[in-house]
């Protein structure tokens, strides 16, 4: 089978969903790969670097008539679905929950498809979990992003001047994101403190040096390993619990999403009128509302002195890394659902199960 990668065209996204050293890994598998014109020159993969392992470079239309399976990072846009049939195999994060528009069209040209981002958090999924690969880099570049927009630096530091205090810095959401923020940070030598609904975090962010806060959140606080919607009853008590920390951080990280659903409220205007002035808030979570009340996506507000920048971060920011992990989860996902290059469809298989959104122009998940 071929398969084909298409260029990203949203507006800042720099990634490509396969590198040339992944490409080579196919090719190697047996697959034959074409990909786009200038589709890795955002993360600086020029097309000479694919043909030299062997990938075929084309024009968009003549990938799309050409392969057999059609990858991406983002959903497939209007001018895509156009020109996919009832032979097509398409590879993406869907999030399918958000988009039941884009999911009925591909429904209704026969073809099948493939959601990275619903793929189950158990321990034969991890090597395929982009959101994993993905926000790791999103927990670092936040940290980054936040030491420049900070007018204080981050460690301790004593001068013949005298000594300058380190900075604290506060993180909501101890997942992959928060935890690679939390190492980052105390790398750089501030006073870290995390927080997160799920108790059994506490261990992971201490063991990288943060001081962990929350409340019993009396088994409401996780599903399937992702984070729940939180109640009424517990977000005001973990709001009370954090409060005294968010009005003392320098830096203020938040990372908390629901998946498939708006991001959770975690700071409200209210808060941030109290919140040092200088103090900047990193909210990851922007694309899904924000987990600030003040939050805009792609946006910095300024409030009261306090700098709220919403973002998605920023793999994006690091699109040489982010492809080639990004290429890499494709890489064993693809390898995983085929054997001699031909899908194995095994429906009862968990994997396969929750991410085949729609086969053969059936939805099968809504």
């Amino acid at each position: 089978m071929k398969i084909g990668i298409l260029k990203e065209i949203e507006k800042n996204e720099k990634r490509v969903s396969i590198s040339p050293k992944i490409a080579k890994q196919l090719i190697e598998k047996g697959f034959e790969v074409v990909v786009e014109d200038d589709a890795g020159s955002s993360s600086k993969y020029k097309n000479s670097d694919y043909e030299e392992v062997g990938v075929q470079v084309e024009k968009r239309g003549a990938v799309y008539k050409e392969c057999d399976i059609l990858v991406k990072i983002n959903p497939f846009d209007e001018d895509g679905l156009k020109l996919i049939d009832d032979h097509h195999i398409l590879i993406c994060q869907l999030f399918h929950k958000s988009n039941p528009e884009i999911v009925k069209q591909i429904a209704e040209k026969g073809a099948t498809v493939f959601s990275m981002d619903a793929l189950p958090r158990i321990s034969r999924a991890q090597d395929m979990d982009v959101l994993s690969s993905q926000s790791n880099l999103a927990g670092y570049k936040a940290v980054i992003k936040g030491a420049y927009e900070m007018t204080k630096i981050f460690p301790l530091m004593m001068t013949a001047a005298g000594t300058i205090t380190p900075s604290r810095v506060l993180i909501y959401g101890v997942g992959v994101a928060g935890l690679q923020a939390i190492a980052t940070a105390k790398r750089l030598g501030a006073v870290v403190e995390a927080t997160d609904i799920r108790l059994e975090t506490k261990e992971q962010a201490e063991s990288l040096g943060a001081k962990f806060i929350t409340v019993d959140p009396n088994g409401e606080a996780s599903e399937n390993g992702y984070a729940k919607a939180a109640s009424e009853d517990y977000a005001r008590r973990q709001k009370e619990a954090v409060n005294n920390s968010l009005f003392k951080a320098d830096l203020v990280i938040t990372t908390a999403m629901v998946p498939g659903r708006k991001s959770p409220i975690l700071i409200t205007e209210e808060q941030v009128k109290q919140m040092k002035n200088g103090a900047v808030i990193i909210d990851l979570a922007a694309a899904q509302g924000g987990n600030c009340e003040l939050s805009k996506m792609n946006k910095t507000v300024i409030k009261n002195g306090v700098k709220i920048i919403g973002t998605t971060i920023s793999p994006e920011s690091v699109s040489t890394n982010a492809s080639d992990l990004y290429g890499k989860n494709m890489f064993n996902f693809i390898n995983y659902l085929t054997e001699n290059n031909e899908f194995k469809w095994n429906l009862e298989d968990q994997i396969t199960d929750e991410t085949l959104i729609v086969k053969d122009g059936v939805i099968r998940k809504t």
